[in-house]
């Protein structure tokens, strides 16, 4: 099994975890760093995938007491909040796994194990990327890839509390609804459990050893690397 380094970082501002994502992926591809899986949460922020992401928020920035950025990642326009789980893998996709769509579908496949380790059904809804539990999505996902390093990822719906999805469509798709993991138990769910649930099934997907790397150790390794260069 080949060997991930997984770092929980906490609550993360989005534009310091997108500029750090760019980081690592360059580091990545100078092999300065091994593969990494990223945990965080995010502080409340809508976030746009196309240009034409904008049609789907109900209304004007203007009126929005949440900061609307653009991600730089595919799909159109979601909600991030401390309520979620976050996963950004950089991963060093190799020969025999240089398939987006088959990523795509693994990281569903994480959801839905994640979602069945609790005792929910989720599924694949056909032409929409994510898990569902009926018609509403509890895990969302959108990705890019920079000479076959992985980056952005998943957001899955840990909290009850989803106000911030109700100043968009989220992901455009006007006929469905969003849903949570607490909200489908009826209880609260330790963060902590939640994150050591989704190593396990990540682990399981994607055929990864993952070993912790602390935030101060990451730190260390990119300055390491800027210092030998300079």
């Amino acid at each position: 099994m080949k060997r991930t380094q997984v770092v929980r970082l906490g609550l993360v501002e989005y534009q310091e975890a997108k500029a750090l994502q760019e980081r690592l992926v360059e580091a990545r591809k100078r092999r300065e760093i091994p593969d990494l899986l990223l945990l965080l949460r995010h502080p409340h922020v809508i976030t746009l995938g196309r240009p034409g992401s904008r049609q789907y928020l109900r209304f004007p920035e203007s009126e929005l007491n949440i900061p609307v950025v653009e991600a730089g990642r595919g799909g159109e326009v979601t909600y991030h909040g401390p309520g979620q789980l976050i996963a950004y893998p950089i991963l060093q996709l190799e020969e025999g796994e240089r398939d987006l769509h088959r990523y795509l579908r693994n990281l569903e496949d994480v959801a839905l194990g994640l979602c069945a380790g609790y005792g929910l059904e989720a599924t694949r809804v056909e032409g929409r990327t994510g898990a569902w539990i009926a018609d509403q999505k509890i895990a969302a996902i959108g990705v890019r890839a920079r000479a076959w390093i992985t980056y952005h990822g998943m957001a899955f719906n840990h909290s009850q509390d989803l106000q911030g999805f109700d100043s968009i469509v989220p992901c455009g798709i006007s006929d469905a609804g969003v849903t949570s993991l607490e909200h489908q138990l009826g209880r609260l769910v330790d963060e902590a459990e939640l994150e050591d649930r989704f190593c396990r099934q990540f682990t399981k997907v994607f055929s990864r050893e993952l070993q912790v790397m602390g935030t101060e150790q990451l730190e260390d390794l990119l300055k390491a690397k800027i210092k030998a260069d300079s």
